[in-house]
């Protein structure tokens, strides 16, 4: 078995690995869903919200605390409905908070 001693970028090597390149869709399509609905969260709470992993027609935001997580729950039906009216598959939204361990 020969190995390959050529380097090439993390995108040469999506494109060449169908699961790496299928992630890749994915990522891109849970940014593009945030940046869809970013104008519907306040300002303050942007910072703490992030696109998480898609998993069919159920997206998951990633919070950094339990209040931006309260705050967001409210809107998720608001959310889903702007996402659905711009034809993106979304029956829901999950959240999950990430607490950072020292």
């Amino acid at each position: 078995m020969s190995r390959r001693q050529t380097a090439f970028s993390l995108l040469q090597a999506s494109e060449e690995s169908p699961v790496l390149a299928r992630l890749g869709e994915l990522t891109r399509e849970s940014v593009a869903r945030l940046r869809a609905v970013e104008h519907l969260i306040p300002a303050q709470l942007l910072p703490f919200v992030q696109a998480g992993p898609i998993e069919g027609p159920v997206w998951c935001l990633l919070l950094g605390n339990n209040a931006a997580a309260a705050k967001i729950r409210q809107l998720l039906p608001t959310l889903a409905a702007q996402l659905q009216s711009q034809g993106r598959e979304v029956n829901s939204i999950r959240l999950k908070v990430q607490i950072k361990r020292s």
